[in-house]
């Protein structure tokens, strides 16, 4: 049968017109033959009847399919071609599980990472704060290798740096825990850092911020901040006299947050308060912000001000997780502090960024019997039966399992255009 088919399709090929049905389906029925028996055959009888055969158009070429990993990036596979250009495109997965297509692409940013920190190797870079809390909060910040040894610092399973607190269950003094400051200082930049916990609970004060030299001279910039069980953060700015917001307005100031404090950024006019902004988002701060798994924050100090932008876990802009920041695009921030009358340069100088968490000091004590901020409808002197803070802190150290940074990165970037 095999060795005839050459023949029968010579044979059909010469045949009249009116022989096209049945030529059709003596063709067909012998390909089907051919099909099941040899692959190989079939193969050779479409080059024979390549002259007969309708070829039938494509319906996927240029086509490209589109599936989710387990990582959640999508995955674009070409329908044809060398497997080896097949190509990644990242963004935000939708209910059904599909990644979002080449539209998510990220355009090239004239931001330049000049400083980052991540991974195993986080904390190079950064100098340990060893001096008594300028806070005056029941801590005692210790150095790289007693941190180590105490377990205070850790880069976990997931790659991410762990500041703690100690957990001790009772302490005579104070609690040991950590503070760090990049040893790199910048002057103007974007400072962008993700984070997937921070430190909440009665006693707890942890920030994380930007300094300058001779304080209040060169300027403070506190990106997060809070105590006790507060969940909205408060951005801040601490300054020389000099400095002020031009307006109390949300609206006016271009803004998300509210203004809680005075227009007076001057640390000295306020008794170190400066212009203090309150998100208006209960998952920015505390158990709000641990309980979605975290977010980003970014600070932007250009020639049109301070800006404060925060970015919950899931609503990320695609441009920062591509590490291409376009602060241009992005909507309006938490809090903003323009350079209407107070000139970011002159107020602001060689800052370096910092963690830390104290316990109790200046505001988390102050705040111990206090309530009416959101987070805190109880006072912790009610939720844990103790009149003061510094009895709490040396008496519960459980109390501070969940007093502790888990920070993916941090970056600092300079505008290179």
């Amino acid at each position: 049968m095999y060795t005839l088919l050459p023949l029968i399709a010579f044979a059909l090929a010469l045949a009249p017109a009116s022989l096209a049905q049945g030529k059709s389906l003596v063709l067909t029925r012998a390909h089907k033959v051919a099909v099941k028996h040899s692959a190989g055959l079939a193969r050779d009888l479409r080059v024979a009847f390549s002259s007969i055969l309708t070829t039938q158009p494509s319906s996927s070429s240029n086509q490209n399919y589109y599936c989710v990993g387990s990582d959640g990036e999508g995955v674009s596979t070409p329908s044809s071609g060398n497997s080896s250009s097949s190509s990644t495109t990242k963004g935000n997965a939708t209910s059904t599980g599909t990644a979002a297509p080449s539209s998510t692409s990220v355009a090239p940013s004239s931001w330049k990472a000049s400083n980052s920190y991540n991974g195993s190797t986080f904390f190079n870079g950064w100098s340990f704060y060893t001096a008594a809390d300028p806070t005056n909060g029941n801590v005692q910040y210790v150095d790289q290798s007693t941190a180590q040894s105490a377990g205070l610092i850790q880069i976990n399973s997931k790659g991410n740096a762990v500041m703690s607190v100690e957990t001790t269950p009772q302490v005579q003094t104070n609690r040991q825990s950590v503070r760090i400051t990049t040893e790199a200082t910048f002057d103007g930049g974007l400072v962008v850092m993700d984070a997937v916990h921070m430190p909440t609970g009665c006693a707890t004060w942890p920030a994380f911020w930007t300094n300058g030299p001779n304080w209040p001279a060169g300027g403070e910039i506190d990106i997060i901040e809070g105590v006790n069980n507060y969940t909205n953060n408060q951005a801040t700015i601490h300054t020389n006299p000099g400095c002020s917001l031009p307006s109390t307005t949300s609206a006016s100031l271009n803004m998300s947050g509210t203004l809680v404090a005075s227009t007076d950024c001057s640390a000295t006019a306020t008794g170190n308060q400066g212009c203090g902004i309150r998100s208006n988002s209960s998952n920015s701060f505390g158990s709000g912000f641990n309980a979605i798994g975290g977010g980003v924050y970014a600070m932007l100090w250009d020639s049109t001000g301070i800006k404060i932008y925060f970015f919950p876990r899931g609503s990320i802009p695609s441009d920062i997780s591509a590490g291409a920041p376009q602060p241009q695009n992005w909507p309006a921030p938490m809090a903003n502090f323009p350079s209407t009358d107070c000139n970011p340069y002159t107020f602001f100088y060689t800052h370096s960024a910092i963690f830390d968490t104290t316990l109790c000091g200046d505001w988390a004590g102050s705040a111990w019997s206090t309530t009416g901020v959101p987070g805190q409808d109880v006072s912790c002197a009610q939720q844990t039966g103790f009149s003061t803070c510094s009895a709490f802190v040396q008496a519960s150290g459980a109390s501070f399992s969940e007093a502790y940074w888990e920070v993916s990165s941090v970056k600092i970037y300079q505008n290179t255009s």
